[in-house]
């Protein structure tokens, strides 16, 4: 039994979910061509043991022994792009944020074999726009784990991760952060959300203006964390994850994760959240308005791909989603735990085998 792989090898949320992906399929044994997304691959965010390392080497110089026209074929990318194909037996599996299908997105998926959506909130909008589709979960990396004597203070600690970026609300959450708890030492903010997508200079003038060229003593700057045992280590570290309150996501690995680690994260209840947020292992926030997806950047105003709108909250929403992270910060989030035995990458991977006909 074998099977074409088309997917990203890096440190952002594609490339660890391909690499869970690979990692489940080694474990099966399974034979595959590998055709790596953006050459030459980045490994450096993972701990690759050496035989599941020779594995990967064998699937990528096997890749042209193994492709036929009808052999099954998984990728694992974007819409925009996913208009090619190696096999006429191809199943996409994607992300999805925004709300509104465009035509060329809805011809995209039609056009495969199969698709798959990691969140039933966009199976359900391309349901509606008349694409037949599934929705397969992801799951929880084992590479994390708690750190057990991991470092701590006597400060509540609040994390934010993932790219800077408007429909993560990233500005915003910071601005409000600061407006309630800056240069008060009893509460630090540590921000892991540079852009990789960003010049350096670029991402300084983004945070001079977020902090309006103020100075507070509580805030600290991670720097862009290319390997998955630094981000581990700054989960363990946190108290509360404030990465939840993004306004749509595909998924959202990292709240999704602290969660997963014990920790309390505040969570959007919109898009992909609802897959696996709920009031008994996070803190739920109910979004309160509606906002353009476009942000001249990374969403574009009538472009082919990515429309539509994202949630959002208020700041009372916010403050009082703050209140109960202070009561709960120092209690372990057994709930949260117990979702990393919920949503694991080998029941994704038996789900995507079993659509492609390989159970």
């Amino acid at each position: 039994m074998s099977l074409i792989f088309e997917c990203p090898i890096n440190s952002l949320s594609f490339g660890n979910v391909s690499y869970n992906i690979l990692r489940e399929l080694y474990k099966r044994e399974l034979k595959i061509g590998m055709f790596p997304i953006q050459e030459p691959i980045d490994a450096q965010a993972f701990d690759i043991p050496q035989d599941f390392q020779l594995w990967i080497k064998s699937a990528l110089e096997n890749r042209w022994k193994l492709l036929d026209r009808e052999a099954p074929a998984l990728k694992l990318w974007h819409l925009n792009g996913s208009d090619t194909f190696r096999t006429t037996n191809q199943t996409l599996f994607t992300f999805h944020e925004c709300s509104d299908p465009t035509e060329i997105e809805i011809a995209i998926a039609k056009n495969q074999k199969r698709i798959f959506f990691s969140s039933s909130y966009s199976q359900e909008i391309f349901q509606k726009a008349g694409v037949e589709c599934e929705h397969v979960p992801l799951g929880f990396d084992e590479d994390f784990h708690i750190v057990e004597g991991a470092p701590k203070t006597d400060q509540i600690q609040f994390g934010l991760m993932g790219k800077f970026e408007h429909r993560k609300r990233t500005e915003k959450i910071i601005k409000l952060w600061l407006k309630r708890y800056g240069n008060n030492k009893a509460f630090v903010l540590n921000l892991c959300v540079t852009n990789p997508f960003f010049k350096p200079e670029d991402m300084n003038m983004i945070f001079s203006n977020v902090l309006g060229d103020k100075s507070y003593n509580n805030i600290n700057f991670i720097p862009y964390l290319r390997t998955n045992k630094e981000v581990n280590m700054f989960m363990n570290m946190i108290d509360v994850d404030l990465t939840g309150l993004s306004g749509a996501e595909g998924w959202n690995l990292p709240s999704f994760n602290a969660s997963c680690l014990g920790k309390w994260s505040i969570v959007l209840n919109a898009t992909a959240h609802k897959d696996w947020a709920t009031e008994d292992n996070c803190i739920l926030v109910q979004p309160t308005s509606t906002i353009s997806a476009v942000d001249g950047v990374f969403f574009t105003e009538n472009s082919p791909f990515n429309q539509g709108i994202f949630f959002d909250w208020d700041e009372d929403a916010f403050n009082n989603a703050l209140d109960i992270a202070e009561t709960k910060c120092r209690q372990i989030n057994t709930n949260g735990v117990k979702l990393s035995k919920q949503f694991t990458y080998e029941k994704t991977t038996t789900r995507l085998l079993s659509g492609l006909g390989l159970d």
